[in-house]
């Protein structure tokens, strides 16, 4: 069976037209972890003047390494008038209780799942750099402050020295205050917090850039800040894989490896394997090698259709599938510590 999909080209808003929020998915009521903004679509823009890449990912809610690895032939500081711009569409669910917030740190995405359980909030977000990690675990939101002044520690004040750019032992609240407008602050030593940012670094948002805090553009933590009380529940996690079923049909994506933990080819493939194994529950499915091996050597973050099964509850043989598809879901793996 061949799972079709269908270009839908959208117009690309200007940035002074306003700000994009974050997107909002409806859950699948089959408990299913497939979440989707254009049912069975690719989706693309078209710039309407001359550009960047990362202009686009503001717009549309990415972040800078997502739209790059989307568009991995558009130069990132040039996007021509007309020129087409692939969008995420789908996404995998990543492998933590759908409760609270869930950082997963390999595709620099935040999700949100508002009480009640019927949808997902989606955000990009920035991480910390190879010497500066955002610490994994399970965790919570203790304070909520707006326009928060930003108390650089010891450490930090010595590198931007060490820069010629020294710091003051307070930056007030303002627009070059790091920190942005908003700041959510987790019950974890070393005082890391959900920020915003200053207007200097805020194309950062989707790379390895902070201290360990988790970065977002100006309207995302808005956002989260209005939604999410102090006591939310938060998942951080890397899961660089995920996989899952939209019905009847198995999806996998692949992220790139952070910087100074990369992973070998056959760690990557044996992780994929794992996880389609146990999504499965069987010793190993008729899976589709070729879509398997395009997806980890890609590593853009689009899920691909890999399996298909038959819809009755005694099902015969499964079948494979072909890739003439993208989509997304995930029973994957919660790894929070």
């Amino acid at each position: 069976m061949k799972i079709r999909t269908l270009d839908i080209v959208l117009p690309l808003c200007l940035l002074t037209a306003g700000p994009a929020f974050a997107t909002t998915y409806d859950l699948p009521p089959n408990g299913d972890s497939v979440v989707m903004e254009y049912a069975q679509s690719t989706a693309f823009t078209k710039a309407e003047e001359d550009e960047t890449l990362l202009d686009v990912a503001r717009q549309y809610r990415l972040g800078q390494t997502e739209i790059v690895r989307l568009n991995q032939k558009v130069d990132r500081w040039h996007v021509k008038k007309g020129e087409p711009v692939r969008l995420a569409n789908r996404r995998i669910l990543p492998d933590t209780p759908h409760e609270g917030i869930t950082l997963n740190l390999s595709e620099y995405r935040m999700y949100y799942y508002p009480p009640g359980g019927k949808q997902v909030m989606s955000f990009a977000h920035g991480i910390g750099r190879q010497d500066w990690k955002t610490p994994l675990g399970k965790t919570k939101v203790i304070k909520k402050v707006k326009d928060p002044s930003w108390h650089p520690p010891e450490s930090i004040r010595r590198e931007h020295a060490a820069m010629g750019d020294p710091l003051p032992e307070v930056v007030p609240p303002g627009p070059h205050n790091p920190l942005g407008a908003y700041a959510l602050y987790l019950n974890l030593p070393g005082d890391y917090r959900i920020h915003g940012t200053d207007i200097d670094k805020i194309y950062g948002i989707g790379m390895q850039i902070t201290h360990g805090c988790v970065r977002m553009y100006p309207e995302d933590i808005e956002a989260l800040y209005q939604h999410a009380p102090v006591g939310t529940s938060v998942y951080i996690v890397k899961q660089p894989i995920k996989v899952g079923w939209l019905d009847n049909t198995l999806y996998i994506e692949a992220h790139p490896d952070l910087e100074g933990e990369e992973m070998s080819q056959d760690e990557r493939y044996a992780l994929a394997l794992d996880l389609i194994r146990k999504a499965t529950h069987e010793e190993m499915p008729d899976f589709d090698q070729k879509i398997l091996n395009q997806v980890l050597h890609d590593l853009d973050g689009e899920p691909a259709a890999i399996y298909e099964r038959l819809p009755s509850l005694e099902r015969e043989q499964p079948q494979g599938i072909t890739r003439e598809a993208s989509g997304a879901a995930s029973p994957g793996y919660y790894r929070g510590s």
